[in-house]
C-alpha cells in the first residue's frame, strides 16, 4: 500500500514539472509572439479572404483584443512541440528502447500535420466560407459591417480546430504502435467515425451543400488514411511484441540452462565431497 501511494505521488510530481516546463516555455513563446504579432496582422489583413474585406473597430480596445489573441496564437504554435515532448518525457518511461526512439520521430510528423490543417483550413476553407456569407448577405439585402475583432476571433475558431483534427493520423498512429489500438476497431466503427466527422464539418461550415462537402470528404480521406497508418504500425507492434517474447523465451531457457548446470556442478561437488571424506 505504500509503495502504491508512493507511486501515485511520484506520477503527480512528474505532471507537475511537465506542466511547469510548458508554462515556462510557453512564457517565452508569448515573448516571441509579442514580436511576430503585428506582422502577422498586416499580413492576415492584406491576405487572403481579408484584402476584400472592409475591417472595422466597433470598441476602443480592439486593436489590443486583436493584439493578445494573435501572440497567444502564435505562442500555441510556437509551444506545441514542447507539449508534445513533454507528454512523450512522461510516457517514454513505460515503453522499450525501440518504442521509445519510433513514438519521438513522430513529433515533427504532428506538427507539419498541425500546420497543413492550418493552411488547409485558410487558404481553402475559409475563403469558401466567406464567400457564401457575402453571397448570403446580398441575396437577404443586408450590407455586411465586419468588425476586425469578430473576423480575427472566426479566423482562429477555424484555424486551430482543423489543426488539431490534422493530428489523427498521427494519434492513431502512436496508439496502434503501442498497441492500444487495433485497427479492426476503426473499421468496424467507421459508419459512427463518418457521422462524428460529419456532425464537425456541420459546426465549423456555413449551411450549404458544397462547403459541407468541401470539408467532410477530406475529413473522410483523413480518417482512411489514418486506418492505413494505423495498421502499418500495428503490424510493427505485433512483429515487436513477438520479437519481444522470442528473446524473452531464450532468456527463460538460458537462465534454465544456468540454474540446471549450476545444481549440476553442486551435485558434482557434493559426490566428490564424500568421496574424499570416504578416503579420509
Amino acid at each position: 500500500m505504500e509503495e502504491r501511494t508512493l507511486t501515485i505521488i511520484e506520477h503527480i510530481e512528474e505532471i507537475r514539472k511537465r506542466l511547469i516546463t510548458i508554462v515556462v516555455f510557453f512564457a517565452v513563446s508569448v515573448i516571441g509572439g509579442f514580436l511576430l504579432a503585428k506582422p502577422l496582422i498586416k499580413f492576415l489583413q492584406s491576405n487572403g479572404p481579408a484584402a476584400d474585406l472592409p475591417l472595422n473597430a466597433f470598441n476602443v480596445i480592439d486593436p489590443i483584443a486583436i493584439y493578445l489573441k494573435v501572440v497567444v496564437f502564435i505562442g500555441i504554435i510556437i509551444i506545441l512541440p514542447i507539449i508534445m515532448y513533454q507528454f512523450w518525457a512522461f510516457v517514454s518511461p513505460g515503453l522499450l528502447d525501440t518504442e521509445r526512439r519510433v513514438t519521438l520521430s513522430y513529433i515533427p510528423f504532428a506538427f507539419f500535420l498541425f500546420l497543413s490543417g492550418i493552411a488547409f483550413s485558410y487558404f481553402v476553407l475559409l475563403p469558401y466560407v466567406i464567400q457564401f456569407m457575402e453571397t448570403l448577405s446580398a441575396d437577404l439585402g443586408i450590407t455586411q459591417t465586419i468588425g476586425i475583432n469578430q473576423y480575427f476571433s472566426f479566423l482562429f475558431q477555424i484555424l486551430l480546430p482543423f489543426g488539431f483534427v490534422f493530428q489523427l493520423p498521427v494519434v492513431l498512429l502512436f496508439l496502434s504502435r503501442l498497441g492500444f489500438l487495433n485497427p479492426n476497431v476503426l473499421t468496424k466503427f467507421r459508419k459512427v467515425a463518418y457521422f462524428v466527422l460529419f456532425v464537425i464539418a456541420a459546426f465549423i461550415t456555413p449551411p450549404d451543400l458544397v462547403s459541407h462537402l468541401f470539408v467532410t470528404l477530406p475529413l473522410f480521406l483523413l480518417y482512411e488514411v489514418s486506418i492505413i497508418i494505423a495498421r502499418v504500425g500495428y503490424k510493427k507492434f505485433l512483429k515487436a511484441e513477438q520479437l519481444r517474447i522470442k528473446e524473452e523465451e531464450e532468456a527463460e531457457r538460458e537462465r534454465l540452462f544456468a540454474e540446471a548446470k549450476a545444481e549440476q556442478q553442486r551435485q558434482i561437488d557434493e559426490v566428490n565431497a564424500r568421496m574424499n571424506n570416504e578416503d579420509n
